[in-house]
């Protein structure tokens, strides 16, 4: 748990700085460079993933179970992944009505995600990951949205937003939602979606 638990600190530590020393990354950006900063960022990054993987993986072989989903809870699982999924697409492409209504659609992508594990995962080593990922998600919401009411931010509404970058999200997630439902969930994590 403790490899787990390291990787976690580290991986919200080096993504909390842009919400909570905004000026210190940006003087940091500034007297490096940003290439050097993306670089170290990237790096750390990649540590901490690799220690979440890992422990994640350790916590796997002897899981402490705290509850047994049902088995529905799968299938709401992957529908919540595809609306997961649709703000994620809305995040990467400019001009979608979740992006210009709700400013971070990519914060609520990772909460309707961890929502979406939460609901069909029961042992402790997924509570620790998807629980801290959603308290980050939410956190980070609430800092981001507060700081924009201060300067000023305004988002539009959805008439200034055109159908097509919606569109383009919904193909994104309905693309990626059947290439990890039938593929690479099972690939990469070794549990198929479906039974």
């Amino acid at each position: 748990m403790l490899v787990l638990v390291i990787g976690l600190v580290i991986f919200f530590g080096v993504h909390s700085i842009r919400m909570f020393a905004p000026q210190w990354r940006e003087r940091a950006m500034a007297h490096d460079g940003a290439l050097r900063w993306k670089l170290r960022f990237g790096m750390i990054t990649l540590i901490a993933t690799g220690f979440i993987v890992i422990g994640y993986a350790q916590l796997r072989l002897a899981p402490t179970w705290l509850w047994f989903p049902p088995i529905w809870t799968r299938h709401l699982s992957a529908l919540l992944m595809l609306v997961a999924l649709f703000f994620a697409g809305s995040a990467f492409i400019q001009n979608t009505t979740m992006k210009n209504k709700m400013g971070y659609p990519f914060l609520i992508s990772i909460k309707v995600w961890t929502l979406a594990h939460l609901l069909s995962n029961g042992t402790l080593a997924d509570v620790i990951l998807f629980g801290s990922f959603l308290v980050w998600a939410i956190i980070g919401f609430a800092v981001y949205r507060r700081r924009d009411r201060k300067m000023g931010v305004v988002y539009k509404t959805s008439e200034g937003s055109s159908l097509l970058p919606n569109v383009v999200a919904l193909v994104f997630a309905v693309v990626f939602w059947v290439l990890i439902a039938f593929h690479l969930h099972q690939a990469l994590i070794g549990v198929p979606v479906f039974l």
